[in-house]
């Protein structure tokens, strides 16, 4: 068996991991890169321009973002965020952990996010008349400092449609709504690099609500994270956009590393938006703050409005309750990536979304669980990136064998929005559209997982050679600073056992 030596932390075999020069593990032990990831994202921005008005709820709960504005604003941790970069692997599309291949799966989406993920792929042309789309479904036409090639100012839109009139009619209701939902993905769902401007080719989707409602958001929704991910994990890249905080619940759901307990009993989930506003883009998270929403009072769901009640609530929304930081410790870049170096597989909940957990979420979180685990395009207008649900099996209780070879799509990688803003990418990317379009035929499948893996499965033994298990320098100690454990054990330890 061959010795991986103290400082030789890079894969034995290279074949998997092609991309390790440029990744961000390469660069883990030089000063420039203790760092945290910038933030961008404007949700608490967001909510704290735009309170929805109830006559457009219902518009809200039918295109089917409710369960998103009610998850509202959740302050991230940042260190964590940057440890999860720093472990996300662009070549397969999974974050690379001591006990093996994690990722966020469509099933992630659903039932953290509540968003569907059965259904026709989220893209379109952006060959847009702006002041017609505008004006037909906004009901008024934008300035041109309001606009960004094609994409609109969030803000403008909150000064326009956040306060429809008291005798508006349904055409001015369903206009206010449409403009809140935009901003709404434009904050959240698909932030950019500043957050401010979301595009307009979203717009045309949002014609008709219902028909919005039966695309495959959730599916837009991971495209986006794995393109934001692959970029904030190569090339010396100093911040991360997109739905941050989808990858945070997904981490609080899965690991214990900077997992925050319930606090104090809240039989609700806090109300969305903030009513006092507090610093989230700093290197950590505040160390006042205990809890992970901001301090509003709590407001039952369930309740009715004007005779309509509550929809049942994505699973995401469970913590926006009262948090405390009792158990874990949180906030540290470096002790986040010495206790992943440390993760032994009892410190993974492999499939945390069973029992009582999962019983009174709304069908939405639950419905097409076959496509949890189909091996397809993901798509979202520019954007086309592989689901993967081969290489993460446990997390669908199934087997793990050595995974097929996957092949990094470089030149799928570098399409993006820049100087293609007047394009069909319905047309563009026809063939992956296709292939999305197939899903149900590409299911993978695999015996049921019993008990857990063993340290010398042919899984393991293949995966210790092509990853990079260990982040953190072997020996490394800082005066007057956090000195790591997980690297002077592997030093300590056998040959065999790193």
């Amino acid at each position: 068996m061959a010795f991986r030596g103290i400082r030789d932390a890079d894969p034995l075999d290279t074949s998997i991991l092609v991309l390790q020069d440029r990744h961000r593990s390469h660069l883990v032990d030089t000063e420039e890169f203790q760092e945290v990831l910038h933030p961008r994202q404007q949700m608490r921005a967001f909510l704290s321009m735009w309170r929805m008005d109830p006559r457009i709820r219902p518009y809200v709960i039918r295109a089917g973002f409710y369960g998103i504005y009610r998850l509202g604003h959740i302050i991230i941790d940042w260190p964590l965020i940057t440890c999860l970069v720093e472990r996300w692997r662009p070549e397969t599309h999974t974050f690379h952990v001591p006990v093996g291949e994690m990722t966020i799966t469509l099933q992630d989406v659903a039932i953290i996010l509540g968003l569907r993920i059965d259904g026709p792929a989220v893209t379109g042309t952006c060959v847009l008349d702006v002041a017609g789309l505008c004006g037909e479904l906004l009901g008024v036409i934008p300035p041109d400092d309001a606009i960004r090639g094609s994409a609109i100012s969030i803000r403008w839109l909150c000064q326009q449609l956040s306060t429809p009139s008291p005798d508006a009619d349904e055409v001015a209701l369903q206009r206010s709504a449409r403009g809140f939902i935009l901003a709404l993905i434009g904050s959240f769902l698909f932030a950019d690099k500043k957050g401010v401007h979301v595009h307009l080719c979203f717009l045309s989707l949002l014609r008709d609500f219902t028909h919005t409602s039966s695309y495959s958001w959730g599916g837009a929704v991971l495209a986006h994270t794995y393109r934001e991910l692959c970029r904030a994990s190569l090339d010396r890249r100093r911040g991360i956009s997109g739905c941050i905080t989808l990858i945070q619940l997904w981490s609080w759901e899965r690991l214990h590393v900077g997992r925050p307990d319930f606090g104090r009993t809240a039989a609700y989930p806090a109300p969305p938006f903030p009513h006092a506003l507090r610093d989230d883009d700093g290197d950590v998270v505040p160390a006042d703050v205990v809890d992970g929403v901001d301090d509003v009072l709590p407001v039952q769901h369930g309740v009715e409005h004007e005779g309509e009640p509550d929809p049942a609530l994505p699973l995401g929304c469970r913590w926006r309750v009262p948090l405390t930081r009792v158990h874990n410790p949180s906030g540290v870049l470096l002790l986040y990536r010495d206790q992943l170096d440390a993760q032994t597989s009892d410190q993974v909940l492999w499939q945390p979304y069973i029992g009582e957990l999962v019983d009174q979420l709304p069908d939405i979180c639950l419905a097409s669980q076959d496509i949890w685990r189909t091996m397809s395009p993901l798509i979202c207008f520019e954007i086309v990136e592989w689901h993967r649900p081969e290489r993460v099996l446990r997390q669908f209780g199934l087997h793990q064998d050595i995974p097929p070879a996957c092949s990094y799509e470089q030149q799928l990688h570098r399409v993006d929005a820049r100087g293609r803003h007047q394009r069909d990418w319905s047309a563009y990317h026809a063939p992956y559209i296709a292939l999305w379009e197939t899903r149900v035929g590409r299911i993978i499948t695999s015996p049921p997982m019993v008990g857990s893996m063993d340290f010398h499965d042919p899984y393991m033994q293949w995966y210790r050679r092509i990853t990079r298990r260990f982040l953190t320098p072997s020996l490394h100690r800082d005066d007057m600073r956090f000195h790591t454990t997980a690297g002077t054990t592997r030093v300590l330890s056998p040959p065999w056992l790193t």
